[in-house]
């Protein structure tokens, strides 16, 4: 989709006077029970504990979700998150499991996706999790910087797993819902890194961290995500599983960032997500909503306010257009050992390079 297709540009849309307006008069439609029915089905949500994820969980039950899988990382916390749910619910109606996955972990991801297997049906999968990071930090596993690793590279994985997951437990003409939560902070990323190859390793690097500017790390994880469902959608039709990202705005009582608790920085963030954040109810209206009220038609478009917006202006650029396969090539790559590339091959109809 080119963004001559929505009611404003990228470059609008990215604008802080946009941003602004966004968060003072937009957010999502609420969804309610007499258009959307989901009695009968089963939707997991990652990091539904706390925040926008246990909001969207709670919705999905205002919907009359017959099953809901929390995954979380900490289990005794998605426990809780349950206990949460529960209450005025009748567990003979609403059946709430809390699963484990760790999404620094490539083999927990795999867990994680070999347990999904054994549900019966899976309509709606929602990827909610995700970190901002204050300081440099490696994963001790991967060797990857934890932003990237998690908010990019990890949720590349568990997306192309959980494809044939969601597939098979679908009827043809009424394919799955794989739902990612993307941020309009893509939008700002300036991505000084896309000049290098190879390009991934450069984020590994704590001279590149943010390089003086805060939070540019997560904005740019963003954006990878969103060159990369760009590409991956041209490999799996929606008729396989409809992929869409949406945005829920900028939040307060989040755990997302969670790493500049107790600093001066994380004090003045927070006066700032205050004044002008969604609470994580309304926030968590995006989720429902693009995984409840849009079809075939966003398939691998961002939803924004209800509506199909355009990504990261960098996403449409043609000087970009190298960049985009760098980082789809690139990811495979560094998912190889899961077979991401068979799987996409199968589900598709077009060679994954």
């Amino acid at each position: 989709m080119t963004a001559t297709q929505f009611d404003i540009t990228p470059e609008e849309r990215a604008s802080p006077s946009a941003f602004i307006k966004r968060q003072l008069f937009g957010g999502a439609p609420v969804t309610l029970r007499a258009n959307v029915n989901l009695q009968g089905q089963t939707a997991v949500v990652t990091g539904s504990n706390t925040g926008i994820g246990l909001e969207c969980a709670r919705q999905f039950l205002d919907l009359g979700l017959s099953r809901l899988i929390i995954a979380v990382r900490n289990v005794p916390s998605g426990e809780i998150a349950r206990k949460l749910l529960l209450e005025g619910r009748s567990p003979r109606e609403h059946q709430i499991d809390v699963w484990k996955v760790d999404l620094s972990r490539y083999d927990s991801i795999q867990s994680f996706v070999k347990q999904c297997e054994t549900l019966d049906r899976l309509d709606i999968f929602v990827h909610n999790a995700g970190v901002s990071k204050g300081k440099f930090e490696l994963n001790p596993i991967t060797g990857h910087e934890e932003s990237v690793q998690i908010n990019h590279l990890s949720s590349a994985l568990l997306s192309i797993l959980m494809l044939p997951v969601i597939k098979e437990r679908n009827p043809s003409d009424r394919p799955g819902k794989l739902v990612i939560v993307s941020s309009e902070t893509a939008s700002w990323s300036k991505f000084k890194e896309r000049e290098m190859t190879p390009l991934l390793p450069t984020f590994d690097k704590p001279e590149t961290f943010n390089q003086g500017e805060y939070g540019t790390r997560y904005w740019t994880s963003k954006l990878l995500g969103q060159f990369f469902i760009t590409v991956l959608v041209k490999h799996v039709p929606p008729s396989t599983v409809v992929i869409n990202m949406c945005n829920p705005g900028m939040c307060y009582g989040s755990s997302l960032m969670r790493d500049f608790a107790g600093t001066f920085s994380g004090f003045m963030i927070g006066i700032f997500f205050r004044v002008f954040g969604y609470s994580p109810s309304k926030g968590a209206r995006s989720l429902t909503d693009a995984a409840c009220n849009h079809g075939p038609e966003s398939h691998g478009i961002y939803i924004e306010d209800g509506k199909l917006q355009p990504m990261a202006p960098l996403v449409y650029s043609s000087q970009e257009t190298q960049t985009m396969e760098k980082v789809w090539t690139e990811t495979l790559e560094e998912l190889r050992f899961a077979g991401v590339h068979e799987i996409i091959k199968r589900l598709g109809n077009s060679d994954a390079n």
